[in-house]
């Protein structure tokens, strides 16, 4: 299969998260990205040697965790289909896999708990 050339800035926002992530910043990344670079951006990670998971976001985008082994294999555990259909509780820990500000992840998961309750409530 021929590789297709990434675009500069493409590169450059992978790069600064392989950056990031081996100079220990990040333990796991969230990078989405055109699907059509998705050799060029797999060979990257086995060249540095960094585990990931690849899932098609749907819309020809991929969503790629890569990072610490335990994360990625925590992410292969929670993440079984689209993010959009995670559980706040799988999206809570997901955001803090990912280091997200811990309030704001607290204020989100209450958020969309609040909205499940609202949706029991008016349902009954």
């Amino acid at each position: 299969m021929m590789q297709t050339q990434m675009n500069s800035v493409d590169l450059k926002v992978l790069m600064n998260h392989i950056y990031e992530y081996e100079k220990g910043v990040r333990r796991m990344v969230l990078y989405t990205f055109n699907g059509k670079y998705e050799e060029a951006v797999v060979n990257r990670l086995r060249h540095e040697g960094i585990d990931y998971v690849a899932q098609p976001v749907g819309n020809g985008n991929i969503n790629l965790f890569f990072g610490r082994k335990s994360c990625i294999d925590a992410i292969r555990l929670l993440v079984t289909r689209p993010l959009y259909q995670l559980s706040p509780e799988e999206d809570f820990i997901l955001g803090a896999l990912l280091g997200y500000d811990i309030n704001l992840q607290c204020e989100r998961y209450c958020k969309r708990k609040g909205k499940l309750c609202e949706k029991c409530q008016n349902a009954q």
